[in-house]
């Protein structure tokens, strides 16, 4: 949204026209920033002691209404610094004013009255935060500073490159990289990033094209030659355990049934208890059988390690 004209006392100054007075048909269209800062401007701003008193209100005995004055005396504080970032944001100023004050209400609910800061000082910080998250979420679709010195670089990036073009020089990526302290590759990057466009994945690839960009995204789909591979080599496991099994005298099939291949498998207690023996029993006959079953089929399969590796 463009700003009205004047600098920010004039905007603050100037009178506000009642909502009423906007007839549907009028050809002086509606500002909502421009009501909005006439709005938070009937809310007086706060003296130091009242600050203090209000901020001790509301930390000892979680009052409201003084949270309420706290917010509103800095509201105007909100759109001030939203301003200063509205030439990286150029969209709606009130989205930027919408998130600064979700900072403000963060910085209210956090602020200590008895460390000596001022409040406006110590909600800034909050303001900002929530602000410059705001523009990195939504800058494009795809988010392009996830970390702390992604944003800081988003930022200065394009002021030095400002800054270096006034002074008549190129903005090089190893100039911009020496002067912001950081890598050539992240100048870079970041760049790129900034300088890129995001393309739907339904758009066609020509403009006379019948083939969209996701046409040309792989599939995470596993091939059909791999999964008819794989059931095979299932089927050959089965058929080998199931032959196994008929080698097993009835005590160690009945284990190798409902303590190795079950997927509920009894306890070692209620096999014991079953066959009258410890749990120590039951669990050295287990050692056996496995020890049985991986000799069986490494001498039925070849490649059985392979096999297990793939399957498991």
């Amino acid at each position: 949204m463009d700003l009205p004209a004047g600098n920010e006392a004039d905007w603050f100054e100037a009178s506000p026209a009642p909502l009423d007075s906007y007839p549907s048909d009028s050809l002086v269209p509606y500002d909502p920033l421009k009501h909005y800062l006439m709005e938070i401007k009937r809310y007086p701003l706060l003296s130091r002691e009242e600050e203090q008193r209000l901020s001790i209100r509301y930390k000892e005995k979680g009052d409201m209404e003084a949270a309420y004055r706290l917010i509103t005396s800095n509201l105007r504080l909100v759109v001030k610094i939203a301003l200063s970032f509205q030439r990286h944001w150029m969209r709606n100023l009130m989205d930027l004013i919408q998130e600064g004050n979700i900072g403000l209400m963060q910085a209210v609910k956090k602020f200590d009255p008895y460390r000596g800061y001022k409040l406006s000082y110590y909600s800034s910080f909050w303001i900002k935060a929530y602000i410059i998250k705001f523009i990195m979420d939504n800058w494009k679709l795809v988010k392009i500073g996830t970390t702390q010195a992604q944003r800081k670089l988003f930022f200065n990036l394009r002021k030095e490159k400002e800054r270096l073009l006034s002074m008549g020089f190129e903005p090089a990526p190893k100039l911009l990289a020496e002067r912001l302290d950081v890598k050539e590759s992240e100048v870079i990057e970041m760049d790129q990033r900034l300088g890129s466009w995001e393309v739907s994945l339904d758009a066609p690839i020509k403009e006379d094209s019948d083939s969209d960009h996701q046409s040309f995204i792989p599939s995470e789909d596993v091939a059909v030659d791999e999964q008819l591979a794989d059931y095979e080599k299932k089927e050959i496991l089965k058929e080998k355990l199931a032959a196994f099994r008929t080698t097993l005298p009835s005590k160690e099939r009945f284990i190798f049934d409902r303590r190795l291949l079950a997927e509920e498998p009894l306890t070692l207690q209620e096999i014991g208890d079953r066959y009258g023996i410890s749990r120590e029993r039951v669990r050295q006959i287990q050692v056996r059988i496995a020890k049985k079953v991986k000799a069986y089929l490494q001498e039925e399969i070849e490649d059985i390690e392979e096999l297990y590796s793939e399957l498991l």
